[in-house]
């Protein structure tokens, strides 16, 4: 499900229902946005879904935006 991470719109997968406050953020994934979001993903989008406290590490927050682009909306690797 996150296939061709990298330059999609938050909340556009089909199938699977987002939060209100995801769908409305205006987020589109980017080394920046992601890094922000996944900080700490309740401040970047008060009442998202995502129950989760966050990546405080920041070399661990690069390692993971790295392994998400390496892949094509198939699921098979660039």
């Amino acid at each position: 499900m996150m296939n061709r991470l990298e330059g999609r719109k938050a909340g556009t997968i089909d199938g699977y229902t987002y939060s209100p406050s995801n769908i409305a953020s205006g987020i589109v994934w980017r080394a920046e946005t992601f890094d922000n979001y996944i900080t700490n993903p309740l401040r970047a989008i008060p009442g998202t879904k995502m129950a989760f406290i966050g990546i405080s590490n920041a070399k661990e927050r690069g390692d993971l935006w790295a392994y998400l682009k390496q892949f094509n909306a198939d699921g098979s690797k660039k």
